[in-house]
């Protein structure tokens, strides 16, 4: 085997056979390995981050007045089912290359999901609730956000893990367009014909994206400390 094919498929380990994962490539590289890291994660909550805001704002206007539910919702539909590559090459002429291209799509993809998961949220709060707190001279705003969106916050929350996860996987798209995060390493690994790279970054993509939804289930359950007691009477009761 040449060295250029030797380097394509692997590194030859100590008993002559060719490894598909360069071990030595991947410890050689903690540095770079953390910087996609903190590129990726910064990528992810930044576009998660104002997809909420607009969300929220979106999903209030929408159970305020209910005929714009449709035409939200027809939106955000529009703009999830463009491919992201169509996507930045539509935005690319206007915002160019980098982080602001990347953003505008990876933004545009967390609408539908969390205004739906909003929506529903709000939705499924018991109009008995709403009376009272009503009836305690609470006005509409006061009403939303005292009691609105804090029993709105398990749907809330299961919107929050589909986007991020959704996000987590698009941003390694974002590479091809100048961006760094874990895309750096498949798009390195794909350029040369490298698996190492290319296994590395979406491992690391994976990896990432069951943290990230692991950490949500978690800070859902603690901001719900109601549904941790109605859960706990429950089986107390099954017993």
């Amino acid at each position: 085997m040449s060295a250029v094919a030797g380097f394509v498929v692997g590194q030859r380990t100590s008993n002559g056979r060719d490894s598909f994962i360069w071990w030595d490539w991947i410890t050689r590289r903690p540095d770079e390995i953390w910087q996609r890291t903190l590129e990726h994660v910064q990528m992810t909550v930044v576009a998660v981050g104002i997809g909420f805001v607009i969300s929220m704002l979106l999903s209030v206007i929408a159970v305020r007045w209910r005929w714009t539910y449709g035409p939200i919702t027809w939106v955000g539909n529009l703009l999830y089912t463009i491919p992201s590559l169509a996507l930045f090459v539509v935005l690319i002429p206007f915002t160019g290359l980098g982080f602001v291209t990347a953003q505008i799509a990876l933004v545009s993809y967390t609408i539908l999901i969390l205004v739906r998961t909003m929506v529903t949220g709000l939705d499924s709060i018991p109009p008995a609730v709403r009376e009272a707190a009503d009836a305690l001279g609470y006005t509409r705003l006061r009403r939303m956000r005292s009691v609105d969106i804090p029993l709105a916050i398990p749907a809330i929350i299961a919107g929050i893990r589909i986007a991020a996860v959704t996000v987590i996987g698009l941003v390694t798209i974002t590479a091809l367009i100048g961006n760094g995060g874990y895309g750096a390493f498949i798009n390195d690994g794909l350029n040369r014909r490298f698996p190492t790279p290319i296994i590395l970054g979406a491992s690391l993509s994976v990896l990432l994206a069951l943290i990230v939804d692991s950490a949500l289930v978690i800070i859902g359950r603690i901001a719900t400390p109601w549904q941790r007691i109605a859960e706990q009477r429950f089986e107390a009761a099954g017993r």
